[in-house]
């Protein structure tokens, strides 16, 4: 009666993954995931940045709605007192469980990770989380700094372990209670790494020879970039080992040979991800849960490496809303499993050769806002009702809407159906769109451009991407009364997917652009 759901959440990945067509990283279990799985290859965040991106997907609302474009406001109290996905489930009977980052931590969950309305049990923490910033890279002089790039050896950190660790053994240690008291549940994990610092086990660095390692094919920033657009990676600049290169503002750029060891760390990380990733599944198996669990594995927004000449996430661009989606649904994607069947054995990265192609992929446009339905429609539970145009006093609702429908992937005719389409405008309204945006505190780039407080909000970047093409318009905005006025255009991109797949030729000005502004505002 109903399934589990493992619903694995993690930090600044984009898919840098084997089953997403990446030739250099190394991600087995991810990959293995996939290989039972329903991918998604277009699947896109509704910020590019931590607490709005989660309370988005966990409340199945937009930031419009949650009213959280920073991380400095809790949802319930400031817009409305919206049920979340978690909470949800647990109304439905499931206990539900919450281990590592989440919800976003502090005032944006109530400083609670929205425990008791969302949790079952008060939400676990690792103990070695207080240390992610503190100097613990060991720099060629032997000293230790607050490094970016910061492969380290485990056994002398704090506590001999390190978060992601910790959360695994945490994970793993409630499977094994659930698996014997006999109730659903509903247990996400989220996974501190890739997120900057990119601070790992040393060992995963021999993954990836330095010598292997490319420089973004676009490391510069396009010449017909808005400025508003830009984001200046301020957190970055922070770092000990950043902030001794000097470079300018805003634009830099990092010396070639850093920008190769960002890269190089950001690669080893995600490794170390699909280690943990690894052996939580085959916990997973141990268990003897594959058979009655669904699983989920997606991240909260990407992350440039050094395209456009940016590095973090902050922006509109692909390569910091696009993220990793993939659904595991025994009897669904795969075939029925019977109890006991090993579906995830654990495969080491260090010497597993070899990829495996995802179970069925699909190339539809996709939200993350599109979670919430999505998971209640495969748990068997009655979807959340699509929320009316106002809904700050509607308690369980969803902008989003489920996807289960493009699960049977066969079904995808000739590329979103535009061949066989009589009336362009009606094709033209019913096509998949992703919507994301950016909130900026003035046209230029400002040291706060990444992260604008609420007050210091003046623009907001609206964007839409479809699988031909990423529009976005950059609007004034009154954080006073969180209104956008689309007839104050500041500045607008336009990319066509097909001809420009890293979005560095900005077609905006000499397009017209009447029908994207219409679909924007619609």
């Amino acid at each position: 009666d109903g399934m589990n759901v493992l619903f694995i959440v993690v930090d600044d990945l984009r898919p840098v993954l084997g089953c997403y067509g990446d030739k250099l990283v190394k991600s087995p279990n991810i990959d293995q995931l996939a290989s039972q799985s329903i991918v998604f290859s277009n699947a896109y965040a509704q910020q590019a940045v931590c607490a709005p991106s989660r309370v988005s997907f966990l409340t199945g609302r937009r930031p419009d709605t949650t009213r959280l474009y920073d991380f400095y406001s809790y949802w319930r109290v400031h817009a409305g007192n919206y049920s979340t996905m978690p909470q949800y489930f647990k109304e439905n009977g499931y206990v539900t469980l919450s281990v590592g980052k989440v919800f976003h931590p502090g005032i944006s969950s109530n400083y609670s990770d929205d425990y008791p309305y969302s949790w079952s049990i008060p939400p676990f923490h690792p103990s070695t989380e207080k240390y992610e910033n503190h100097k613990t890279c060991r720099g060629k002089d032997g000293k230790l700094y607050a490094n970016l790039v910061c492969p380290v050896d485990v056994t002398e950190m704090p506590g001999g372990t390190l978060p992601d660790i910790q959360s695994t053994e945490e994970a793993v240690r409630l499977l094994n209670i659930m698996k014997t008291n006999r109730k659903k549940f509903f247990l996400a994990v989220g996974y501190h790494k890739p997120h900057i610092p990119l601070r790992y086990p040393q060992e995963f660095l021999k993954l990836y020879p330095l010598e292997n390692i490319t420089l973004a094919p676009d490391p510069w920033v396009p010449k017909k970039l808005p400025p508003v657009a830009y984001n200046p990676w301020m957190d970055i600049r922070q770092r000990d080992d950043v902030k001794a290169l000097n470079v300018s503002f805003p634009y830099g750029p990092l010396p070639d040979d850093f920008q190769r060891q960002i890269r190089q760390s950001y690669y080893a990380a995600v490794s170390y991800l699909d280690m943990q990733v690894g052996l939580l599944l085959n916990a997973l198996d141990n268990a003897g849960l594959s058979n009655n669990t669904i699983v989920v594995f997606t991240a909260d927004h990407g992350w440039s490496l050094g395209e456009h000449g940016e590095w973090a996430k902050y922006s509109n661009f692909d390569v910091a809303t696009r993220v990793p989606l993939m659904f595991y649904v025994p009897g669904m994607t795969t075939s029925p499993v019977s109890q006991g069947t090993r579906v995830f054995p654990y495969l080491n990265p260090f010497s597993h050769i070899g990829g495996s192609a995802p179970q069925g992929q699909s190339k539809k446009v996709v939200e993350l806002v599109s979670l919430f339905p999505t998971l209640a429609e495969l748990a068997g539970l009655q979807v959340p009702p699509a929320c009316p145009e106002m809904s700050f006093g509607v308690a369980l609702c969803t902008e989003g809407t489920s996807i289960v429908h493009y699960f049977n992937v066969s079904e995808e005719k000739v590329e979103e159906g535009k061949e066989g389409c009589d009336d362009i405008d009606r094709c033209f309204s019913e096509e998949p769109v992703a919507f994301s945006q950016y909130p900026r505190p003035a046209d230029t780039p400002q040291w706060n451009s990444d992260k604008p407080k609420l007050k210091d909000i003046r623009i907001m970047g609206y964007s839409m991407r479809t699988f031909d093409y990423r529009y976005t318009v950059w609007v004034q905005f009154d954080p006073d009364n969180f209104s956008a006025n689309f007839e104050d255009v500041h500045a607008g991109e336009l990319y066509m997917v097909e001809t420009d797949p890293n979005q560095d030729h900005n077609i905006y000005n000499n397009t017209s652009h009447g029908w994207f502004f219409k679909k924007i505002l619609g």
